[in-house]
């Protein structure tokens, strides 16, 4: 699985408090169980939820297709909220 990013909005979210991890750490969510949902505001981006170093994360991302094929590109994220950890709950 392929991922690709902005690096500079990588490390905002980085050295933002309420973030604290990039899209470098936040492609972890891939490899455990995650749940992944459309956006009801945008049918082009999903929500995937899931675990990086022990925290519950929401990442927004796109599927996109270039010269070499399909790949994620990571749109932004943060820590899941209630509503998104009882989600999460829910499906497991």
């Amino acid at each position: 699985m392929r991922f690709k990013f902005d690096k500079k909005k990588s490390e905002l979210l980085r050295k933002n408090a309420k973030r604290k991890i990039g899209f470098e750490e936040a492609q972890e969510i891939w490899n455990h169980y995650h749940i992944i949902d459309q956006r009801f505001d945008t049918s082009e981006q999903y929500r995937a939820i899931g675990w990086v170093n022990g925290r519950l994360y929401s990442i927004i991302f796109e599927t996109r297709h270039d010269e070499a094929g399909e790949y994620i590109h990571l749109v932004t994220l943060w820590k899941a909220t209630k509503q998104e950890r009882q989600a999460y709950e829910e499906r497991i």
